[in-house]
């Protein structure tokens, strides 16, 4: 698949679509106008790609809803050259959109299918994240902590100990919390003891799974 105009075009209205409701960081709006979210799925949802819809990849998950990515992304209010933690790649898309707005990313993902797709796919398409781990998102990357920034792209139950400590003081965890539906949840750490909470209603993803080991 090639990126067209006619692609550029269909990111463009996407974009109006996400401010419509309620997107408002420019940086964020450039880089959902600027990354071809079509090649980061399957060539027969091509006509799907710029709709505000989350769509199924390998492994049983999904591509994240461009509003979701969007969302979680201008939560993070990522400037350049911060660390940034992404838990569970995924397709890669939402690791390209943190690339976009000159992230240092680090990028957790434990399907194996995925990990060895997505290191194909970045390479290939010239995304280069600071590190992309196969592994267990719970427990974060500890060896690279602190970090400027967290961001989980599924479901937990309850936000990871590990994650939180991980967390620079300033820094913002955005976490989507619950079982079924889950809650967007935005931690800052205020202190070493000390986090800010604030919760931006519910949204749907994949659950978060730890290592049974």
């Amino acid at each position: 698949m090639k990126d067209t105009l006619k692609h550029r075009g269909m990111r463009n209205k996407l974009a109006d679509i996400l401010i419509k409701k309620g997107i408002s960081d420019q940086n964020t709006l450039d880089a959902i106008r600027t990354i071809p979210r079509h090649l980061f799925m399957d060539s027969s949802f091509e006509g799907h790609a710029y709709q505000d819809k989350a769509f199924p990849i390998a492994a049983d998950q999904t591509i994240s809803q461009p509003y979701t990515v969007a969302f979680q992304t201008q939560l993070l209010e990522v400037k350049p050259g911060q660390k940034i933690l992404e838990i569970g790649t995924g397709s890669g898309y939402q690791t390209a959109v943190l690339l976009q707005l000159k992230a240092k990313v680090y990028t957790i993902e434990r399907q194996l299918e995925l990990f060895k797709k997505t290191k194909i796919f970045f390479s290939k398409l010239g995304y280069r994240p600071k590190k992309k781990i196969f592994g267990d998102g719970y427990k974060g990357l500890p060896e690279e902590a602190p970090f400027d920034g967290i961001v989980v792209t599924a479901g937990a139950p309850e936000v990871p100990r590990a994650l939180m400590s991980q967390l620079k003081v300033g820094g913002r965890l955005v976490i989507p919390i619950g079982t079924n539906d889950q809650i967007m949840t935005l931690y800052i750490r205020k202190s070493d003891k000390e986090f800010e909470k604030k919760e931006f209603g519910s949204f749907r993803f994949v659950p978060l799974l730890a290592d049974k080991n």
